[in-house]
């Protein structure tokens, strides 16, 4: 049984302080809730911050993108022993903010996968398709592509290690959201996808959210998919009582 994993991720909001409020709420609401994996991705700055309050509980804390090198001369770049040093769980790879605005391909996000299992940090994998793309029938054979270049020459032990996140683009941050029968079928695939790379025990193993726009008032529609294993939650994470409500929903 794959136990669902709700992921906030702060993007570029959240100064040391009020990520620290925002993380005392959501625990105080939450605690002794074990049903659902919850991880805080706030911005680099904060991610101390955020450790230091989530240690000792089951709360999970990830970073929001990393270099695929363990150190050298990288500047403004964050490496994979640096998040692990700081105690992060998880790290976002691949988001679609990432790929549109700084440059990210699928090759450099299979270096960064490979790189943070190296450093055993579990990455979450974002893969997602244009409003275009999604009008031009390109869904499927996108989806499918960006799966199999992420996982490229990556182990079958790692698998149950990885999360994948589908994002349809055109849902980010738009206020549209997918509905809970594309989104199922979209994440079958990439489970299908998976079963044909691994194999299908990995493929039962393996995670995927949804991402696009979750808030309180949808999750139970994504929820209730069998495909669906959580959420990758946006503006939504930003307030305690809505998140908190995702989680619980």
């Amino acid at each position: 049984m794959r136990k669902p994993i709700i992921a906030g991720n702060w993007k570029m909001y959240k100064t040391i302080p009020e990520g620290r409020s925002l993380v005392q709420g959501v625990i105080q609401k939450l605690t002794g809730y074990n049903e659902v994996e919850v991880v805080f991705c706030p911005p680099f700055t904060a991610l101390s911050a955020v450790k230091d309050l989530t240690g000792g509980t089951s709360f999970g804390v990830g970073a929001q993108d990393l270099y695929w090198k363990e150190q050298g001369a990288f500047t403004g770049e964050i490496s994979p022993l640096m998040l692990k040093d700081i105690g992060c769980d998880y790290v976002i790879i691949g988001h679609s903010e990432r790929r549109e605005h700084f440059g990210e391909t699928d090759e450099t996000v299979n270096l960064k996968v490979k790189a943070a299992l190296a450093a055993g940090i579990k990455p979450i994998i974002c893969v997602g398709e244009t409003l275009a793309q999604r009008e031009a029938g390109e869904t499927q054979n996108l989806i499918k592509r960006q799966t199999e270049l992420a996982l490229k020459d990556i182990e079958t032990s790692a698998i149950p290690r990885i999360v994948i996140a589908y994002e349809p683009i055109w849902a980010i941050g738009t206020g549209k959201s997918s509905n809970g029968t594309d989104a199922n079928e979209v994440i079958g695939l990439i489970r299908k996808t998976v079963a044909g790379i691994f194999g299908n025990e990995s493929a039962e193993q393996i995670r995927i959210q949804y991402g696009g726009s979750v808030k309180p008032e949808n999750i139970k529609e994504f929820m209730d998919q069998p495909e669906i294993d959580g959420a990758l939650v946006g503006g939504a994470s930003l307030e305690i009582d809505t998140f908190v409500k995702i989680v619980k929903y």
